[in-house]
């Protein structure tokens, strides 16, 4: 598995819903140290506010990918570097493990040699993308582990994404999900609001995922998160 996500350690998630903190720019945002941008959210997605963000970034050296909440606000554009899919594993309505994906290629073009998928393990049940997708979040850690292990040695995937959107995720767990892994890429995302949650869960996941923080406190929070994971 040789995707450039096996060389990162920290991606930044722009939610193209949400405004940047205070005086920041999307130049500030790019020139961050993160080694990714991946641009979506859950709610309040459309093709144009996908695409200021992109117009916004693509000038800068960083890695560009789309990560859309469903194929009707997937954007064709040339700074892209990719699309990011994601398929939640643990989802109670099926529509978010394939059905979602099955209606993007019944509409649209899919640039498949571009498209990557994420498998998603999401863990807050009282996240918006716990609800979205009726996820059951009820896991303990072998469960979790067990979930990663599928992902890569049955389905595949690339990336196995554990989501705790909103709160700091259970390190142990996250661990046992890594260990359960060969080849696969294991992104953590959730409550990494500085240096310290940063390399506390860059310790133990290979990419540290921070999202809210950009729209909340602003890219010198997200600058002390890249330092943490660099150094985890």
């Amino acid at each position: 598995m040789s995707g450039p996500w096996t060389q990162w350690d920290h991606v930044l998630k722009v939610d193209p819903d949400k405004e940047l903190a205070g005086d920041d720019t999307f130049a500030d945002v790019c020139t961050s140290g993160t080694d990714a941008i991946e641009i979506g959210g859950t709610t309040g997605m459309t093709e144009e506010k996908m695409e200021t963000v992109v117009s916004a970034c693509r000038e800068y050296d960083v890695p560009l990918f789309q990560e859309p909440s469903n194929p009707g606000v997937v954007i064709e554009d040339p700074g892209l570097d990719g699309y990011l899919i994601p398929t939640v594993f643990n989802a109670g309505d099926p529509f978010w493990i394939t059905g979602a994906h099955k209606e993007w290629a019944r509409i649209d073009e899919v640039e498949w040699d571009r498209t990557h998928t994420e498998a998603y393990i999401v863990l807050n049940p009282d996240a918006s993308v716990a609800t979205y997708t009726e996820a059951n979040c009820d896991l303990d850690t072998e469960e979790v582990a067990a979930y990663a292990a599928v992902a890569e040695r049955l389905f595949g995937q690339e990336i196995v994404y554990l989501e705790y959107s909103g709160m700091l995720g259970d390190t142990e767990t996250v661990a046992a999900a890594t260990e359960a892994l060969d080849d696969s890429t294991l992104f953590y995302g959730g409550g990494i609001r500085d240096y310290e949650s940063a390399k506390e869960m860059g310790a133990v996941a290979d990419v540290v995922v921070v999202g809210d923080l950009v729209h909340e406190e602003g890219v010198e929070a997200v600058e002390e998160t890249v330092r943490g994971a660099k150094e985890a």
